[in-house]
């Protein structure tokens, strides 16, 4: 069965995330004085996304709203549980500001995407927001190279569930077995896509991080995927791809 799309995670995949994550929060906290609170800004960081994460995780879970984990991250960051919805969202907006002013695309999106456009159809499936992702994929002049934009707070079912793929691939009118799924964590991303029938992709760009769970196909830039997609990667790799 050949591959006919892919889909795609965006952040830390198409998007650095990471990058304008730290590059805004360190401007964020400095306009706020608080630059020395917590030590370091690697500190600083990894506190955010710590707390990122644990809220972000009752979200998928269906225990708070998007808005209001929002709200907790920055009650916890803060040491301020005392804080008031409507100053936890001021607080939100300023980092937000400084952050989409450091977004940047990966310099191997375009040249892949240029490259697959005329073989195969595109897709993304994130586990955030439409709200948040189709202005950031239209910022990035990205958004038309996508057929189909699935996110998890409108669909209800986050990665790495299956149902979170199956609901992309549905969109693209495509069985799982026709779509490859590119994405950077190998659990949410590669496990789960595997788990769904499709081919899953682990982009690996740090490298280093072991081989991922069996079954899937790595690679640590995007201009490996080409030649991935050409082979046949129902039985392995070809060589030189991990």
């Amino acid at each position: 069965m050949a591959i006919r799309a892919v889909l795609w995670d965006i952040d830390d995949t198409l998007f650095d995330y990471t990058g304008a994550d730290r590059a805004g929060l360190a401007r964020h906290l400095a306009d706020e004085g608080l630059e020395e609170r917590y030590g370091t800004p690697a500190q600083a960081l990894a506190l955010w996304r710590e707390t990122t994460e644990r809220h972000w995780d009752r979200f998928a879970a269906g225990e708070v709203t998007f808005q209001d984990q929002r709200r907790d991250r920055v009650r916890d960051f803060l040491a301020a549980p005392a804080l008031t919805d409507a100053e936890t969202d001021a607080w939100f907006e300023l980092y937000v500001g400084h952050y989409k002013a450091a977004w940047t695309l990966f310099p191997d999106v375009l040249p892949v995407l240029d490259a697959l456009a005329g073989g195969y159809r595109h897709g993304v499936l994130s586990n955030s927001s439409t709200a948040n992702q189709d202005p950031k994929l239209r910022h990035l002049g990205l958004r038309d190279r996508f057929e189909v934009l699935v996110c998890a707070a409108e669909l209800g079912v986050s990665k790495p569930e299956a149902a979170a793929f199956l609901a992309a691939c549905e969109a693209l009118g495509l069985p799982p077995g026709e779509v490859a799924y590119v994405g950077d964590q190998p659990e949410t991303d590669a496990r789960g896509a595997r788990d769904a029938g499709l081919v899953a992709v682990w982009l690996d760009r740090d490298g280093g991080r072991g081989p991922g769970p069996a079954g899937i196909h790595r690679i640590e830039g995007l201009d490996r995927l080409p030649e991935l997609l050409a082979g046949d990667t129902r039985f392995g790799a070809r060589s030189g791809i991990r």
